[in-house]
């Protein structure tokens, strides 16, 4: 089927912004020119890809799955054009997916080593769980992602490189919750309020999973999407955090937790898209990772 790039490019920037308006501004066309597009590009395809009122524009099914397919390509044609643009083997930018807590207690000293090699590359960094930041990648919406392991969205497309070893712990403050003097079974802990990340986090499935392997079921009193936080009402008493030790900079009031099941220890890895050719920045970046990397 011959359709014409442009058409799929005014579909791409109408399905992101959920607007008309929108779209022809960004494209630098009338409101009209993109309507006209739309309706071509829907009749070439024999499908309807937007439901349209007065209101509101949202996608249907068949333009969701448009989108998807169509996401990936037109920013890996507008990754191609930046990089014409610049250095050929350096990239005009960086692009990097990572939770927040990822970037801030562990990608911080790496970034500034990153900007002082290359200060007039642009460092671009989309914050996200670690499975979002998998499907980023997936996307070609970033170019290196620095994510939990194990996590189910990575894929046999992306090379995956370790770059830190890890273990999570259960921490406390010591007055409200005195348990930090010995070993505590998942069976006690299930009777205290248990403070983690809400269930799409990959450090939520470890926990869960942990449990399940004792045939035990969590329930969290309370689930969040900052370890930071999960650490402000671990500090008020509010019951017991579940957070990676790397985020840990002063214990103060709060005390570990040890447990007489020895909880594994996990990995942080970087991955990147093994079908797309990587700029010598974003090698340099993740040679930077591994190279501090001791199993």
């Amino acid at each position: 089927m011959d359709i014409n790039y442009e058409l799929y490019k005014v579909f791409y920037y109408v399905a992101k912004s959920l607007s008309f308006s929108e779209a022809a501004e960004a494209l630098f066309i009338s409101q009209s020119a993109v309507s006209q597009s739309i309706k071509t590009l829907e009749k070439r395809l024999n499908q309807q890809l937007f439901i349209r009122s007065t209101k509101r524009v949202a996608l249907t099914k068949e333009g969701e799955l448009l989108l998807k397919h169509i996401e990936p390509a037109v920013n890996l044609i507008t990754r191609g054009e930046n990089q014409l643009c610049a250095d050929p083997k350096v990239g005009v930018q960086l692009r990097i997916g990572a939770s927040d807590t990822i970037c801030r207690y562990y990608l911080v000293p790496y970034l500034n080593r990153f900007h002082r090699e290359f200060p007039n590359i642009h460092i671009k960094v989309s914050n996200g769980t670690s499975m979002q930041c998998a499907r980023m990648l997936e996307r070609n919406e970033v170019d290196v992602i620095v994510t939990n392991s194990p996590n189910p969205a990575l894929n046999d497309m992306m090379d995956i490189i370790p770059v830190k070893e890890f273990r999570d712990v259960f921490i406390a403050k010591k007055d409200v919750f005195p348990l930090h003097d010995r070993p505590v079974s998942f069976q006690e802990l299930q009777k205290y309020p248990i403070l983690m990340l809400e269930k799409r986090a990959t450090t939520s499935i470890f926990l869960h999973n942990l449990f399940l392997e004792h045939s035990l079921d969590l329930v969290p009193a309370i689930e969040l999407a900052s370890n930071d936080l999960l650490i402000d009402l671990a500090k008020i008493g509010l019951g017991i955090a579940f957070v990676p030790d790397f985020c840990i900079n002063d214990l103060g009031d709060l005390a570990i937790i040890e447990t007489e099941q020895e909880l594994p220890t996990r990995k942080l890895v970087a991955a990147y898209n093994l079908d797309l050719p990587l700029s010598e920045g974003a090698r340099y970046f993740i040679d930077c990772l591994a190279s501090d990397y001791k199993e």
